[in-house]
């Protein structure tokens, strides 16, 4: 069995001979943007509902390895396109049970991902080889050196690659303010941020249930280990809730990913660290929680404490969080920031429209691909720190750990065959 990064960087090879000479096609500002997308969990239904109210984009594909979820999500669109056009009726939008043929259309400007963390790499490399713009969901890899192929991939096609992390523009801006705030020197030099999230992955136990009808469980485990179909991993039905596989080691990366793709991203940058890392690793003992995270600029990053980002200055504190921001002293917030402090680009305040914008305009989003490997990245560097319980020094700039083969050697992992 060969690795993940092997068998990625084999399978981007071939796409990009496929279309050698090829280049990304131009999007007319007047043209729609013609879009599939890949999982139609309860993530993707939400971008799909936003989408199907948009005029400037057609959905023109589904894919998902559960056929209730395809059929329901060929029929929303169907439906949706349906009530526009004055006869009442519309058939366009192809249901297709393997992404691989999804991504190898011409007819595809851009893809939305939105499959469990064990199937981002693949389908986000194959279509942003060739020549699609992706929007991929957080976090945004399984594994360190996916997160560099898809890096390398998105550059290559010339994609405009967005990462879900949409803390950067939607929440009401919160987020941004705070990032403005610490940025500007409001709370004096910043020495520790503390990031409220769950904790590490754990090895999957769950017993074996009977397989419905209608889930291709081999394609679901993909990559990953094969091992026997649970509700709990892949719901019967059309769900309003978001699975358990996110805790388990084999498709993800625990709360540590789940949510860390958010505020350990706001808390890179804010401390303008968002296309780096820490430099070394510092787990807590046994059974314990605490992990910390150096950097070289002179703060740290921990995890543990309320939810969300805490920012603890030489003069204050912010704390921010999904519908609350506030400082201590309380002063800090009241006070406007001046036209000559630190200000973020303004940009759309939806995080597809951002997206869309950007491939409109050929700029980067403002959760470009680079920006969500290393936000994933450290959310792994938190995860295998707890799994290994022992100091890990990291190099950012080559993402390797010095003199630890055995660290070096989790920076990618195998891929199940036939994905190979």
């Amino acid at each position: 069995m060969i690795s993940r990064r092997s068998f990625i960087a084999s399978s981007t090879a071939l796409a990009a001979a496929s279309i050698h000479g090829r280049p990304r096609r131009a999007i007319a500002a007047t043209s729609r943007i013609t879009i599939g997308m890949v999982g139609m969990g309860i993530q993707n239904r939400g971008h799909l509902g936003w989408l199907l109210g948009q005029g400037g984009v057609q959905i023109v594909a589904v894919s998902d390895c559960h056929a209730k979820r395809l059929a329901d999500a060929a029929a929303t669109v169907e439906k949706k396109y349906a009530e526009e056009k004055k006869s009442g009726s519309f058939v366009g939008c192809a249901a297709i049970a393997d992404f691989r043929e999804l991504v190898s259309r011409d007819d595809i400007d851009a893809v939305v991902i939105g499959t469990p963390d064990h199937w981002h790499a693949i389908p986000s490399i194959l279509a942003a080889r060739s020549g699609k713009h992706v929007y991929c969901e957080k976090p945004l890899s399984l594994t360190i050196a996916e997160s560099r192929l898809m890096v390398e991939a998105a550059r290559a096609g010339n994609s405009v690659f967005q990462t879900g992390s949409q803390q950067r523009t939607e929440f009401g801006g919160l987020f941004r303010k705070a990032v403005e705030y610490v940025r500007s020197g409001r709370i004096g030099k910043v020495t520790r941020i503390s990031v409220g999230v769950g904790g590490p992955s754990k090895p999957c136990d769950l017993p074996v249930e009977s397989l419905p009808e209608g889930i291709d469980w081999d394609m679901w485990n993909g990559p990953s280990p094969q091992r026997g179909y649970n509700a709990i991993l892949c719901p019967i039905d059309i769900h309003k809730h978001f699975p358990q596989w996110r805790s388990y080691d084999e498709y993800a990366n625990g709360g540590l990913a789940d949510m860390g793709a958010h505020h350990f991203d706001i808390a890179q940058w804010a401390m303008g660290v968002d296309e780096s890392g820490p430099v070394e690793i510092i787990p807590p003992a046994e059974g314990m929680t605490g992990l910390r995270m150096i950097y070289s600029q002179g703060f740290e990053i921990v995890h543990g404490g309320p939810s969300g980002c805490t920012f603890e200055g030489s003069n204050g504190i912010i704390s921010v969080d999904r519908g609350k921001i506030e400082s201590r002293p309380g002063s800090i917030l009241e006070t406007p920031l001046k036209d000559s402090d630190f200000h973020l680009p303004v940009i759309a305040d939806n995080h597809k429209q951002n997206w869309l914008d950007c491939i409109a305009t050929g700029k980067r989003p403002v959760a470009d691909v680079e920006v969500g490997a290393r936000t994933s990245q450290i959310c792994i560097l938190a995860n295998m720190g707890y799994h290994l319980r022992r100091t890990l020094k990291w190099d950012p700039a080559k993402e390797e750990f010095i003199n630890d083969p055995q660290a070096n050697a989790m920076r990618s992992r195998s891929n199940r065959a036939p994905w190979n």
